[in-house]
């Protein structure tokens, strides 16, 4: 076995020299931009990373000027990019980095652990791309090379099967080029051995895949058990009051916690839109509104859930709101909404504000 693993390495390797895509991270040793690089990469592709990781390094050059920007900027820069807490859990980090470690990410797997959002596959990638350490990681692309050349029936889905892969990952690691092993790894699921229709054909190590010998590469991994999308209806309002509008900021500790909305929620079984908003609004500001017409319809998927956005023109019917359940609410011009992180729903009733009827409320 070891024999195998050492012509897998010198294989891998060799491909990676001559095939590796040009990346920005990867012109780097800096930690703090392979860190930023690592957290936008978990389960996001590349090409759409690319453009959000070269904004965040212009905005925030160093770990110094992550830790002491506003939050709100932080979201608007991670605003599309999903998952929200990964932006949080960077700004967080950056400040434990600057204020207790003399501004200096740290340089073992234990300490990388330490950091919040900072799990065993990150941590594994930092110590082994910036540091030089031996540190394995398992991504769903690495998983997927491990299941097809060992032929693994193993995909991950319970603790058990994660462990087995682990140890097969840290079975074939290399004493040499850790960081650009682990590249490699990753870099050949992302690029060839794909989950469908891989191109066996172009991989380096077809030769010494079980799976490609037997024929059977699509059979690995095993297919998980799909969980169903789930469907939401939700109804929004757009109020108006002296050319601004009504935003709030959703609660920090939730789903999406510190992006700011448009106020409403979700139907109930059986309940029209128009009852649902007057719910909704009324649970929300603790008034009641009128329903002026209907704006738009959004329909946007989410990882685990798909939403039919009801959007509003409505009228406040009382002067005073009562707020309850959000962080904080503003009554903000249209022109300055794109200055404020919105979940990526709701940036399309932005879109339709600023480019649509931005002239009426001037």
């Amino acid at each position: 076995m070891p024999k195998v693993h050492q012509n897998i390495r010198r294989k891998l390797l060799a491909w990676y020299d001559k095939t590796k895509r040009d990346l920005p991270w990867r012109d780097t040793k800096d930690p703090y931009s392979i860190w930023v690089s690592e957290i936008m990469l978990q389960q996001t592709q590349v090409k759409t990373v690319l453009p959000y990781y070269l904004r965040w390094i212009k905005a925030f050059p160093t770990v110094e000027k992550l830790a002491g920007a506003p939050e709100r900027k932080v979201l608007k820069l991670w605003e599309g990019l999903g998952y929200y807490s990964r932006a949080r859990n960077l700004k967080k980090a950056a400040e434990i980095i600057t204020n207790d470690m003399n501004g200096k990410v740290p340089d073992t797997v234990i300490g990388l652990l330490d950091l919040p959002g900072v799990g065993r596959y990150t941590a594994g990638a930092i110590a082994s791309i910036a540091f030089g350490l031996k540190a394995a990681v398992l991504d769903g692309n690495v998983k997927r090379v491990l299941s097809r050349v060992f032929c693994l029936n193993e995909n991950g889905a319970t603790s058990a099967s994660e462990n087995r892969l682990w140890q097969k990952a840290e079975d074939l690691f290399p004493a040499r080029r850790p960081g650009d092993f682990n590249q490699a790894l990753m870099e050949l699921g992302a690029t060839v051995c794909s989950p469908k229709s891989p191109a066996c054909k172009q991989c380096p190590l077809r030769s010494s895949c079980e799976a490609f010998c037997e024929g059977s590469v699509e059979q690995f991994p095993p297919a998980k058990k799909k969980v169903p999308t789930k469907k939401i209806e939700v109804c929004a309002a757009i109020i108006v009051k002296n050319s601004k509008v009504y935003i709030q900021q959703r609660a920090k500790g939730g789903l999406m916690g510190g992006l700011w909305e448009f106020p409403g929620g979700k139907k109930e079984k059986g309940e029209s839109n128009e009852d649902c908003l007057k719910r909704e609004i009324k649970e929300e500001l603790g008034t009641n509104i009128t329903i002026l017409d209907k704006a738009m319809t959004i329909k946007h998927t989410y990882t685990q859930f798909r939403v039919a956005l009801h959007v509003f023109n409505c009228r406040l019917n009382g002067q005073r709101l009562k707020p309850m359940g959000c962080e904080q609410w503003k009554w903000v011009s249209p022109a300055k909404l794109d200055t404020y992180p919105f979940p990526a729903a709701n940036v399309k009733i932005v879109k339709y504000l600023t480019d649509e009827i931005s002239e009426t409320f001037d």
